[in-house]
């Protein structure tokens, strides 16, 4: 039987036992003081009432420890700042952020948290971006597709639109809600990785790409793999080539026009040398 790292049972009833043997004019002390705090980052207590939504007055009275907030205007304090109810019983500075996203959950955030979503654009930039693979569907035939790349709250995403033919030979809905996908980067060692899906996918594929020596150091190369079974009728890994476009809006356009099913002849030139076509991906 394991135990889940960073949980005692011990420690916890000791602190829950503290925690319920204070008074109330010791938690008006504590949420007093840690108010305090919090509050010292604004220059004027007066916009900040505003912002909360508070009377001045009885944002004082809380300041004081002279009284403590309803449980809805409590919920409002700890939203703004970025905490939580603990800020009642404890003092500000132990009480750890809020995290909610999943990276950065407790029990993972020190094996694939903001160190490894945050990371500098230098190794992906953000912007359009040609990509082509082999086609899971017909072997034969290689996809040609555009996607984006943009960074939110420190979060690096992509987006895109499957082929239409592609979704047309699987049976699928062919509309643009359908085909989009979205995915997210982490930084690994040598280059990044990405786990994208369509929306309300049970499926996704893995991405790995890593920076090609080029003059205009606009190549990344690596291999997309889907989450399925093994099966005769198709590969499930492909080696995967993406070009950074930057601002050549020709190029953009030209490649949304472009984007689908091609011929292995279609392939753009320095895509196929990089894609190595005729040698099984390994």
């Amino acid at each position: 039987m394991f135990l889940r790292p960073g949980r005692s049972s011990v420690g916890d009833s000791s602190q829950a036992s503290d925690q319920s043997a204070l008074k109330p004019v010791e938690i008006r002390n504590i949420f007093g003081a840690n108010l305090r705090q919090l509050s010292a980052r604004y220059p004027s207590i007066a916009g900040l009432c505003r912002d909360l939504g508070i009377n001045r007055t009885q944002f004082n009275r809380y300041l004081s420890g002279e009284s403590f907030p309803r449980p809805d205007v409590l919920h409002r304090i700890c939203q703004f700042f970025g905490t939580d109810a603990r800020i009642l019983l404890e003092p500000v500075d132990s009480v750890k952020p809020v995290s909610r996203d999943l990276l950065n959950h407790p029990e993972i955030s020190s094996f694939m948290g903001q160190s490894a979503t945050n990371f500098d654009e230098s190794l992906l930039p953000s912007g359009f971006y040609r990509f082509t693979r082999q086609s899971f569907i017909d072997n034969t035939k290689a996809i040609l597709g555009l996607v984006l790349v943009y960074r939110t709250d420190g979060f690096a995403f992509v987006r895109g639109f499957e082929a239409r033919e592609a979704m047309r030979q699987q049976g699928l809905p062919e509309d643009g809600t359908n085909r989009e996908f979205r995915g997210i980067f982490l930084a690994q060692e040598d280059g990044v990785a990405a786990l994208i899906a369509r929306r309300g996918a049970v499926t996704c594929s893995f991405n790995f790409l890593s920076k090609v020596a080029t003059f205009d150091n606009n190549f990344w190369e690596g291999y997309v793999t889907r989450t399925i079974r093994e099966a005769i009728s198709g590969p499930r890994a492909s080696r995967m080539v993406y070009e950074h476009l930057g601002t050549n809006t020709n190029a953009i356009l030209k490649t949304a026009r472009q984007a689908g099913l091609i011929e292995n002849d279609q392939i753009p030139p320095f895509h196929r040398r990089l894609l190595r076509m005729d040698h099984p991906f390994r």
